[in-house]
């Protein structure tokens, strides 16, 4: 069934139209007319989410798990007409959106397991010692809290996954936390949707409706009443570096600073060691090629660097090559990102001593792949080429030994992700290299490709700033619901007086 949208925002339970109006900008199908965002919008649905905070944050987790589950149902039940308007909005295949609308409900689902486990809680109970001397010690218990309001932004590349329903806003959910979005304008139709299934679930599970909303569209001024509305606690945020310092520094401006965790991307660095290059270089170099064009490389986890040792480079830089050459053009999801693409590719096309392997012509909102080589020298003198090319474009860095590939490690900024492949005739020098790059990103790979981040316990998508904005968190995985609680100690309560959970 095709989905007709209203257009309108979701305020707490309310499908709310505005004044103005733009239309979305689908890469195929109709377009259609939206509400423009407005501060009278946000100060609406925040006000709304903190009367919904005294019950939803107050809620059992057996409530709250019954909810993301209703949620994910919900999403499931309109999953053709998702599908059909995401992939109009953004160009991106059936299959791609049929999986990560898999992996949204998956998410759902596996925070309301989570939750009934009761494992985030990090119950800690210290009893009381009467008889200790010089003075005893009161009865201490700690429980982690939910903190109140959470605003969130909807993500340009993940219109599921990472947007109305995405990680941010699931685990500020199962945390206790209503949650205000800012949708993303490059998909619309695709948030409203979503909307309409949040909701359908807060009316299925009786929740108090000002535990969602969603605001569509709007100005600069929106975004910056929405962080700095003094009853929003925290804020969740993947897109571009710029975008994300700015909304980081209105977070730490305010009256009272709150957490920003910012998603902001990286160039996820790919280190190939000798023997492994020798043994595998082409099979590396075609499976690079491969990751670094999936979603016209517009993950950001993308795969943009590879760094190889020159003597024994020629069949990876060779197999990337031809494998690139042969990779077809890609829509890419908005005309902005398209234009941001050709900005990066310029810039390091531009370099000094920086030589094309493949190089192609990009016209509108159609991307096509792009491979340079430059070597440790010029990489090390070139802040420039460290900098995240959002899209199907890759850059090789040619080291002469092991020492200049450490250089060129110690010289990475925060990454989200760093890739070794290596044999294990290589794990001397992988020893070398490990304690500099666990210090620069999140997650370490092994003979792997970054692109696909697994929704698990154990899944780490953050790391050292500009990759993330707090590099004690995760935006993925169960852990990522900590960043929306806070530890609360009870020193001498009564247990009539404490929460269930703390008895357990």
């Amino acid at each position: 069934m095709t989905f007709q949208p209203t257009g309108n925002h979701l305020i707490a339970g309310h499908w709310t139209p505005g004044t103005q109006s733009f239309m979305s900008s689908p890469a195929h199908g109709p377009a259609h007319s939206y509400s423009v965002g407005s501060v009278e919008n946000v100060d609406k649905a925040v006000e709304a989410a903190e009367d919904a905070f005294w019950s939803f944050g107050y809620s059992s987790r057996d409530h709250r798990a019954a909810f993301l589950h209703a949620i994910a149902d919900e999403i499931e039940a309109r999953g053709d007409a998702i599908t059909e308007i995401g992939c109009q909005e953004t160009g991106l295949p059936e299959a791609r959106l049929q999986g990560e609308r898999g992996r949204t409900t998956g998410q759902l689902r596996l925070f309301a397991e989570h939750l009934l486990q009761g494992k985030y809680l990090d119950l800690r109970h210290d009893p009381v010692l009467i008889d200790r001397k010089p003075l005893p010690r009161p009865d201490l218990k700690m429980i982690q809290r939910p903190i109140g309001p959470v605003a969130v932004f909807g993500a340009s590349n993940f219109p599921l996954a990472f947007s109305t329903a995405g990680g941010d806003t699931a685990a500020a959910m199962a945390a206790g936390c209503p949650v205000v979005v800012k949708g993303h304008s490059a998909h619309p139709g695709t948030g409203e949707i979503i909307a309409e299934a949040i909701l359908a679930a807060i009316q299925k599970c009786d929740v108090h409706p000002g535990v969602f909303s969603l605001i569509q569209g709007g100005d600069r001024a929106v975004g910056t009443r929405l962080v700095q509305h003094p009853l929003i606690k925290a804020v969740g945020f993947t897109g571009s570096l710029a975008g994300g310092r700015a909304l980081y520094d209105l977070c730490a401006a305010r009256p009272e600073p709150i957490p920003f965790f910012g998603e902001l991307g990286s160039v996820n660095p790919m280190f190939l060691l000798p023997e492994a290059t020798k043994a595998r270089g082409t099979d590396i170099g075609t499976g690079w090629a491969a990751s670094l064009t999936m979603g016209a490389g517009q993950f950001c986890t993308n795969p943009g660097i590879a760094v190889v040792l020159e003597d024994i480079s020629a069949p990876f830089i060779e197999a990337a090559t031809e494998a690139l050459a042969k990779t077809p053009s890609q829509v890419m999801l908005t005309d902005g990102i398209a234009e941001a693409f050709r900005r990066g590719q310029q810039l390091v096309a531009g370099s000094e001593d920086v030589d094309a392997l493949v190089s192609t012509t990009c016209d509108g909102r159609v991307a096509t792949p792009y491979l340079y080589q430059t070597t440790a020298k010029t990489w090390l003198q070139n802040a420039d080429l460290g900098e995240e090319v959002f899209g199907p474009l890759g850059l090789i860095v040619i080291a002469k030994d092991m020492s200049e590939m450490r250089d060129i490690a110690q010289s990475l900024l925060g990454q989200l992700t760093v890739t070794l492949h290596l044999d294990q005739s290589d794990e001397a020098d992988a020893l070398a290299l490990l304690p500099i790059l666990e210090r620069k990103a999140g997650r370490l790979l092994a003979n792997g490709y970054p692109t696909g981040v697994e929704v698990a316990d154990s899944m780490v998508h953050g790391g050292p700033y500009p990759a993330s904005t707090n590099f004690g968190a995760t935006s993925v995985g169960t852990l990522s619901i900590r960043r929306f609680l806070r530890p609360v100690c009870f020193q001498n309560f009564s247990d009539t007086l404490l929460s269930a959970d703390l008895l357990t």
